[in-house]
């Protein structure tokens, strides 16, 4: 604002008033949602958070977490997938940049093959988050795992070139480059693209009985290319557009599990994926606002397996998934603090395979979603009803009858004190998951007449944030949740007469707490610590059969005891972060005997890092790693021995 005052005085001339046109100064900052606000949990960590660790893989970053469990299958080329709660990986959705990736044949989505170099923000949501004008897709999944990628920005220049290399143990190799470009006023390009390669050949130690011995990991090497390319518009009132393709291709060994006398595996994987989507937003007004998506998705998986049994050597098997997307959003706010919105998806999968038993099968999902939320400066409060209709179709045998179903959801956050922002959240989901393409039509095992399996959640918190000057405490935010989750017409595999088959069989208690502390710390000569603490207490529980051995027995791979820790301290001279994780002792059968138990691990992780400023508004940035500082043996997975000590280190350039 301007305040232009003119006084004229007796016996001088009259000024002149010039009016010049000031030029436009637009103010742009990242906008994230506070994770103490939210009425059902939240945790998430931005590019800076994921520098002043070190961290160079999304996995990495999502085992910072609580409550959740990363099934890493050992090395830089393992799949690794994400279950939320014990509620297992098919019921946590991961978007990416607000568009949903699926694999309707297995119902997991492995994050390897996401590169952590292009993300912006990583955020984990349990249960429904207080945003309500997003896609159906969101609101059907018991936990969110959202990835958002970095949007160009421009100053002084109308581009920025920045590449990368990254090496370690083990040959990695991984360099990779990244352009943004100013088309106009209105348009940006950005391109990004990296390689890796690592033959993985890590040595562990394999312990049989009383005899220990040094050996080294087999096929365990990978060779993946990643590319992506966006193109964004922004047309002032006229709306947004972001526009994006992306490919991933990978060969990677299978190295399997380690076994007596059998350290040595041939099956390969060939992974080909590729999708274009696109987000429109167009804000009409103050009350409405509309929102469109759109998704062509392609995967194409091929198993190898080298061995003299087959008919020349080898067998392949090649599965191709096809999605194709369709989304709309309307919010609509008719007052100042209320606000509704209506969502619907439609989309298709189909699932081609060379495999004699493959019956080609096509579904077509329709998801709707109506939500109405009330927001103050002390009380959230959000209901959400969705449904979901499905019809399926395939070109051998019979198709599995159509689902139709109704689940709600509700949560409030209310700021107790006045003066404090210290809050009590509470809220419920009712989530479900679709039987894969898998669970319903897999060769003898698959089950047509299967149920979708169903999830409440229910979650009871309290959050806190503020800041403590007078002991350097720039800010500081504590939550700790304790909730309650029962699994449904779980999906198992039973043993029938001579063949297994999957059921609707199983039913799953799961109780926990969850804590998270962050705390940044103003310390003299200029250094500032970050210091970040997760726990949690979990008891997941088979209740499905009290006869059976496993009554009450905890779920594998679930500790009962988990957590992490990490220090981060910022210096002009040098940047320093350290890295605990710490996972208790759990079962890899689902019956808890000694012979099942795994022993729990603590592994840590070092990095140091330097920017220096260079002409031109440039930089250099320096990184080195210690990975497993301590050279612990542990495994994720049963029999997938994960890399002892190893070193990495990493240098980028931005022009």
């Amino acid at each position: 604002m301007c305040l232009l005052l003119s006084v004229h005085v007796y016996g001088q001339e009259a000024d002149t008033t010039v009016y010049r046109r000031l030029p436009v100064v637009e103010v742009t900052e990242k906008s994230h949602p506070s994770a103490t606000r939210e009425s059902a949990p939240l945790q998430m960590i931005d590019k800076g958070g994921i520098e002043r660790l070190g961290l160079q893989e999304l996995s990495e970053a999502v085992r910072r977490f609580s409550g959740v469990t990363v099934k890493d299958y050992g090395g830089i080329g393992g799949l690794k997938t994400v279950s939320v709660r014990s509620l297992g990986a098919q019921h946590t959705a991961v978007s990416y940049d607000g568009v949903s990736i699926t694999d309707a044949q297995s119902g997991q989505v492995d994050i390897s093959r996401f590169s952590l170099d292009n993300v912006e923000a990583l955020s984990l949501s349990i249960g429904q988050t207080d945003d309500i004008f997003q896609a159906a897709r969101m609101y059907a999944s018991s936990g969110v795992l959202r990835i958002s990628t970095r949007i160009p920005r421009f100053d002084t220049k109308n581009h920025h070139i920045e590449g990368q290399l990254k090496a370690g143990q083990f040959g990695l190799f991984n360099p990779s480059l990244r352009y943004d470009q100013k088309l106009s006023r209105r348009y940006a390009l950005s391109l990004h693209a990296d390689w890796l390669r690592a033959d993985g050949r890590y040595p562990y130690t394999f312990t049989n009985g009383n005899t220990v011995t040094k050996e080294k990991r087999n096929n365990s090497d990978i060779n993946s290319l990643r590319t992506e390319l966006n193109l964004f518009a922004d047309w002032e009132k006229g709306g947004t557009l972001r526009l994006k393709g992306y490919w991933f291709d990978s060969d990677r060994g299978l190295p399997g599990s380690v076994i007596l006398y059998n350290d040595y595996h041939t099956e390969r994987l060939r992974n080909r994926n590729g999708f274009a989507q696109s987000t429109y937003d167009r804000p009409f007004n103050d009350r409405f606002s509309f929102k469109a998506q759109g998704k062509f998705d392609y995967a194409q998986t091929g198993y190898r397996d080298f061995h003299s049994k087959y008919i020349d050597g080898m067998q392949k098997d090649v599965y191709t998934q096809r999605e194709y997307y369709l989304s709309a959003a309307l919010l609509y706010t008719p007052a100042r603090y209320l606000s509704f919105s209506f969502a619907e998806d439609l989309f298709i999968h189909t699932l081609d395979a060379n495999t004699p038993a493959c019956v080609f099968p096509e579904r077509l999902t329709s998801l709707s979603a109506l939500a109405a939320q009330y927001k103050d400066s002390r009380l959230t409060a959000t209901a959400v009803l969705s449904g979901i209709a499905t019809a399926e179709r395939v070109e051998k045998g019979e198709a599995a009858p159509g689902r139709k179903r109704l689940s709600p959801t509700v949560s409030l956050s209310y700021r107790i004190l006045n003066g404090q922002n210290l809050r009590v959240r509470l809220s419920y989901k009712d989530a479900f998951r679709l039987p894969t393409f898998n669970d319903l039509y897999y060769d003898r095992s698959g089950n047509r007449r299967l149920n979708p399996e169903r999830a409440s959640q229910y979650n009871a918190g309290l959050t806190w944030s503020g800041d403590l000057p007078y002991l350097g405490i720039d800010y500081i935010s504590l939550t700790a949740d304790a909730y309650y989750n029962k699994v449904y017409d779980k999906i198992v595999a039973i043993p029938t007469m001579f063949i297994w088959k999957m059921m609707n069989m199983g039913e799953v208690d799961i109780k926990g707490v969850d804590v998270n502390l962050s705390a940044r710390f103003r310390l003299p000569a200029s250094i500032r610590l970050q210091v970040d603490g997760a726990y949690t207490l979990q008891k997941a529980v088979d209740v499905t059969d009290r006869e059976a051995k496993t009554y009450k027995h905890q779920l594998p791979y679930t500790p009962l005891h988990s957590g992490s820790a990490s220090f981060a301290i910022e210096h002009p001279w040098l940047n320093a972060g350290w890295l605990l994780t710490a996972v208790g002792d759990r079962y890899s059968l689902p019956q808890n005997m000694e012979a099942n138990r795994m022993k729990g691990y603590v592994e840590q992780q070092l990095s140091f890092s330097r920017t220096f400023a260079l002409r031109r508004a440039s930089s250099l940035r320096l990184q080195a790693e210690i990975v497993n500082v301590g050279n612990v043996t542990y495994d994720v997975i049963r029999y997938y021995p994960m890399p002892g000590r190893s070193f990495r280190g990493s240098i980028r350039y931005v022009f």
